[in-house]
């Protein structure tokens, strides 16, 4: 890196030291073998399988086949890789089970992509005991108790990833770090420092794709455009990027424009995630049947999800809401807080039960989510129209001025119920 922070630090000093960012030191940047910096996960796994091919008892080959997958799996939304990554793992495992950290490291990044992430946990902890000098292990212990709502120990971990090795994995954990206590300006510093360290083209699309995502949730839509434009220059293929191009357009009201882009993404690449953005949109239109059959194609991509290994009850949720079921929101994001408690759970978990007519049990969710500090304008708007429901118009004022002051484009959908309720709340006759 030519560039990394200087102790930042620790746990709670992070939120006030992590953004001194102009701390910094001019390091040279490790050298890394070319091949190691820029080759692709797919050429990575031919040229491992060969090796294995000719020496199947090579353990560390085993681990970074296992990890080659994930990348790839990662890359193409491909659960059906998940299986593959965790039998090359264990079969280095098999081989040398003693002091085999990297394997516990794979398995514990397949746990926290399956969304296990109790085991993540558990994995990265047994992986640090054989090496408690690996940022790997760290990477996979801060994404595991972020996830888990863990925010004092995720910042640890983040903190240690800096300590050892200040690089790409660890400033973009840093930036999320910062993002979920609402520190937008200081999350987006330390993303451009990871961009400065990125050199594969699929990590400088992502880097600049989070920095558009930075951006569009303060509504700057010039610059988060700006960003996207340069994450498909940098990787044509780059979906990340293309799908929020998407949403930009949906932003500025180019309705129809989006849903091209929807249409040919979803196509190409089937996310649920975008698929029950692509029905809203198309439900926008008024193209319901259209709407009812990405529905389906999303819970299609759920089951896939889920018969890999995955467990996601915000998706779940999120497909009963959309299905206008919203006891069985109520239930799968139930089941989700169960598990962890980050505060996209506690927002879904608010807006299900307020879908359900439960708002004064819904409050205690929706101000669990903004709790930590996250300037998110769906959770100040989820908030606020669930005051308003309580009677709470001082706050219900407060909040949903404050989703529409963060991001006036946060939602086609939910923005203009936002203004609607807003200009209702500034008479004295309610909603309007």
């Amino acid at each position: 890196m030519r560039r990394v922070l200087v102790r930042l630090g620790l746990a709670a000093a992070l939120a006030a030291t992590l953004l001194t960012v102009a701390a910094v030191l001019n390091r040279p940047r490790p050298t890394l073998p070319a091949e190691q910096l820029v080759s692709p996960p797919l050429d990575r796994i031919a040229r491992i399988q060969q090796r294995l091919a000719d020496v199947p008892g090579d353990w560390p080959a085993w681990v970074a086949l296992g990890s080659a997958y994930l990348e790839q799996a990662r890359i193409t939304a491909d659960p059906g890789l998940y299986s593959k990554a965790e039998q090359a793992a264990r079969n280095s495992l098999a081989l040398r089970r003693d002091g085999n950290s990297d394997a516990l490291v794979v398995l514990g990044a397949l746990a926290n992509a399956r969304h296990d992430f109790a085991a993540a946990r558990d994995l990265a902890a047994q992986a640090l005991k054989i090496n408690t000098f690996d940022p790997l292990g760290y990477a996979v212990r801060a994404d595991a108790l972020t996830q888990l709502g863990d925010a004092p120990g995720a910042t640890a971990a983040v903190q240690r990833m800096l300590d050892l090795r200040p690089g790409l994995a660890a400033f973009t954990r840093a930036s999320y770090d910062l993002e979920l206590r609402g520190l937008l300006t200081e999350a987006t510093d330390l993303m451009r420092l990871a961009l400065d360290g990125a050199v594969d083209p699929h990590d400088i699309a992502f880097c600049r794709t989070q920095l558009g995502d930075l951006a569009f949730s303060k509504g700057d839509l010039d610059t988060a455009t700006a960003e996207y434009t340069a994450a498909t220059a940098a990787e044509p293929a780059a979906n990340g990027a293309q799908h929020a191009m998407a949403r930009v357009k949906a932003a500025r009201g180019d309705v129809a424009g989006a849903l091209v882009d929807y249409a040919a993404l979803t196509a190409r690449l089937p996310v649920t995630s975008t698929l029950l953005e692509y029905a809203d949109l198309l439900r926008l239109a008024g193209r319901d049947t259209e709407a009812g059959t990405q529905l389906e194609l999303a819970a299609a991509t759920e089951r896939l999800f889920t018969a890999n290994g995955g467990t996601d009850g915000l998706v779940t949720a999120a497909l009963a809401l959309a299905r206008n079921r919203p006891a069985d929101a109520v239930t799968a994001a139930r089941a989700e807080w169960s598990r962890r408690r980050h505060p996209d759970v506690a927002d879904t978990l608010a807006w299900s039960l307020h879908a359900a007519g439960r708002d004064t049990e819904a409050l205690r969710y929706a101000r669990h989510a903004v709790a930590g500090g996250a300037s998110s304008a769906v959770y100040a708007y989820h908030l606020g129209m669930i005051q308003l429901s309580l009677g709470q118009r001082a706050a219900a004022r407060t909040e949903i001025g404050r989703a529409l002051t963060t991001n006036p484009y946060f939602s086609p959908v939910d923005g203009p119920t936002a203004r609607r309720a807003l200009a209702g709340l500034n008479t004295s006759g309610g909603i309007r």
